[in-house]
C-alpha cells in the first residue's frame, strides 16, 4: 500500500469538525438574535414563545456538541491539536448554556425585560456571537487572517462594552429600582448576560490561539 492510501485511511473523509463548528456557531447568531427579541417584547406569552425557540436552539447545540465530542474519539488525524478541538467546542457550547440561562431567568423570575439596560446587553450578546461565526467559519481555510483578527478585536471590544454597560445598569438599578425582590431579579439576570460576553471572549481567545499555531 502506497504512503498516500495509507494517509486517506487516517484522513477524515469530509470537514466535519469545521462543519460541525460552523454548525454551531450559525446556532449561536440565532441564539443571540433571539436573545434581543426576547428583552424587546413586552407580552408575556409571546416571551414564552421566543424562550422555547432559545431552548430548542440550545438543544439543537447540545447534539452538534456531543457530535464533535463523538468525532474527537473517532479520529486520529483532527484539523488542529485535539486540546484546542476540546477547547473550542466547550467555550461555544458555554456562550450557548448563558445565552439559555438568561432566557430561563427572564422567564422563572417573570421579570418584564423591556429596558435599556438588558437591551443593550442582549445587542452585546448578539454582535458577539456574529463575530464568533465570521472568525470559524474562517478556520476551514484560513486564508483571511484578517477578517479572523478583525473578528476578535471586535469580540474584545464588545466585551469591555458589556463591562461598561453592566456597571452603569446595576449602578442605575439600585439607585432606582423601589421593589428588592425586582433588583435581586434584575441584577441576576445582568450577571448572567455579562457571564455570557464573557464567554463570547473566551471562545475568541481559544481561536486566537488556534492561529497562532496553525496560520
Amino acid at each position: 500500500m502506497s504512503f498516500n492510501s495509507i494517509l486517506k485511511f487516517f484522513l477524515p473523509k469530509d470537514k466535519i469538525f469545521y462543519q460541525l463548528f460552523e454548525n454551531v456557531s450559525e446556532a449561536l447568531v440565532k441564539m443571540g438574535d433571539q436573545l434581543k427579541a426576547l428583552v424587546a417584547e413586552t407580552d408575556f406569552e409571546k416571551r414564552s414563545e421566543i424562550i422555547k425557540s432559545i431552548e430548542d436552539l440550545e438543544h439543537v447545540n447540545d447534539e452538534y456538541t456531543h457530535q464533535i465530542f463523538t468525532e474527537l474519539g473517532k479520529n486520529f488525524i483532527t484539523p488542529f491539536d485535539r486540546e484546542d478541538v476540546h477547547y473550542l467546542a466547550t467555550s461555544l457550547d458555554d456562550i450557548a448554556d448563558y445565552i439559555y440561562a438568561t432566557a430561563k431567568k427572564i422567564n422563572f423570575y417573570h421579570v418584564n425585560p423591556n429596558e435599556e439596560g438588558l437591551q443593550k446587553m442582549a445587542e452585546i450578546v448578539s454582535l458577539g456571537c456574529k463575530e464568533i461565526n465570521k472568525a470559524v467559519t474562517e478556520l476551514r481555510n484560513m486564508k483571511n487572517l484578517r477578517r479572523i483578527t478583525d473578528a476578535l478585536v471586535a469580540i474584545n471590544s464588545l466585551e469591555n462594552q458589556a463591562d461598561d454597560i453592566f456597571n452603569t445598569s446595576i449602578e442605575a438599578l439600585f439607585a432606582n429600582e423601589p421593589d428588592a425582590k425586582e433588583l435581586i431579579k434584575k441584577k441576576e439576570i445582568y450577571q448572567v448576560m455579562e457571564i455570557a460576553t464573557d464567554k463570547c471572549e473566551d471562545a475568541a481567545n481559544v481561536i486566537e490561539s488556534i492561529i497562532i499555531k496553525y496560520a
